[in-house]
């Protein structure tokens, strides 16, 4: 559906379906119309036409018997009317390849691409009365192949998984190139829970433009794109000056210069809103069907790129988290190693100071308080005796500060004893 905005912004009848994407191919890749005029007099009058050329001059134009530059006076100044009047002078035959003409004025107005020819008519004398114009519209041709080598690009760019902002851009540059008239082409990307539209690529429009619509809400009558995205349905605004859709924009809207704007969500497979597709005009504009269909071809074309990009994102976010996980996995095991190996420390220095208790306990007899401490094990320790320890088994001993600390917290059942009495006996009587 297509929500057309002039005075105010409503939306089409819900009953029109959106055209399948061969008729947007077949909009953009049409044939060539071929054109044929014939023109009397030195004015140029016309005088009969098939109904290509009457279907491009506007059938409610069309009048026999009236100069071709009062029909169409668009031709002023494009060299055409100037063409017909030296085939006119001269009787020559002309010929011209590609010729750019601009057809209708205003919002409706279009340029076009024709391969011409003009050959003058004669009387019996051989004088020159009038002109045949044969012609051949090669718009739709020029824009194809130019439309299919864009596309190609954009396609190999998305294949290549190159970075989006970079996709984005080189879209929106080439359609700005494409495009007959000036147009000036925007994308956002929704947030995640499609709320706000952020900046994804504008390269023609004013950066204080960007930041200011940058984070804007999506919702009704926000302007064109908040309103596109948040019915997830095209909308046309052909006028910004007189559209309550940009009440809160316009003034931002005249000092970009730009006067029209047509906004497409951007949709995923499941519908979710990926953001918006947004053509700019630089004066009030109604769009075309080729226009239209332009926009519907190279939406789908985001579509693809900013879905590729979440799904490399996720996949860049998973491979993170298993990434992260696998780390913690693996300081949990060293730490478990850790812990293993001092275990086995204490379990080792517990016997080392039991068999030392126990070797003291022995000696003990012959010397109740040695003079210095009897836990330094084979290197010894200088250190004075002054606390005796005690375990279960009534071994005893005595030791400095520093190894008595040590036994106490690494070996079981290690308490400090009474100088007179030694082992259990003293732990108990104390």
């Amino acid at each position: 559906m297509t929500a057309v905005s002039g005075q105010r912004s409503v939306a089409a009848e819900p009953a029109l379906a959106e055209p399948a994407a061969d008729e947007d191919l077949q909009t953009l890749f049409g044939q060539s119309m071929a054109v044929f005029a014939s023109l009397t007099g030195p004015a140029h009058l016309l005088e009969t036409a098939n109904p290509a050329f009457l279907a491009i001059v506007g059938e409610e134009r069309v009048r026999n018997g009236v100069a071709l530059a009062e029909l169409m006076p668009e031709l002023a100044g494009q060299g055409l009317i100037e063409l017909l009047n030296q085939v006119y002078r001269t009787g020559e035959s002309r010929t011209g390849r590609d010729v750019h003409v601009m057809l209708g004025t205003g919002p409706h107005g279009r340029e076009a691409s024709f391969d011409f020819t003009y050959e003058p008519r004669r009387d019996a004398d051989g004088d020159v009365t009038g002109i045949l114009v044969i012609g051949v519209e090669t718009t739709q041709v020029k824009n194809a192949q130019r439309l299919m080598a864009g596309h190609r690009a954009l396609l190999e760019q998305i294949a290549r998984q190159a970075p989006l902002a970079e996709v984005l851009d080189g879209m929106a540059r080439w359609i700005e190139n494409l495009a007959p008239q000036e147009v000036l082409v925007s994308v956002l990307l929704a947030d995640p829970d499609g709320g706000h539209l952020r900046h994804g690529a504008a390269p023609s429009l004013p950066d204080f433009y960007n930041q200011a619509i940058d984070g804007i809400a999506t919702g009704e009558g926000v302007g064109s794109c908040g309103t596109a995205a948040h019915r997830r349905a095209p909308v046309v605004v052909t006028d910004i000056a007189t559209d309550p859709f940009w009440n809160d924009f316009r003034d931002l809207a005249e000092r970009a210069g730009v006067a029209a704007c047509w906004s497409t969500p951007i949709l995923a497979r499941d519908g979710s809103l990926l953001g918006t597709f947004a053509m700019y005009h630089r004066t009030p504009r109604v769009p075309r069907d080729n226009d239209l269909a332009l926009t519907r071809v190279f939406t789908g074309t985001a579509a693809l790129a900013i879905e590729r990009h979440h799904i490399e994102q996720a996949k860049a976010a998973a491979e993170a988290r298993a990434k992260a996980a696998h780390e913690e996995l693996t300081k949990a095991v060293r730490a478990e190693q850790k812990l293993r190996a001092e275990a086995e420390q204490r379990a080792t220095a517990a016997a080392d100071l039991t068999a030392r208790m126990r070797a003291a306990a022995a000696a003990q007899a012959a010397t109740p308080h040695p003079e210095h401490c009897q836990l330094g094990g084979a290197q010894g320790c200088t250190a004075p005796a002054e606390i005796k320890i005690a375990d279960s088994w009534g071994d005893a001993a005595w030791g400095c500060p520093a190894h008595v600390e040590e036994a106490i917290i690494n070996v079981r059942s290690v308490f400090i004893a009474s100088e007179e009495l030694g082992g259990l006996a003293a732990y108990l009587n104390r």
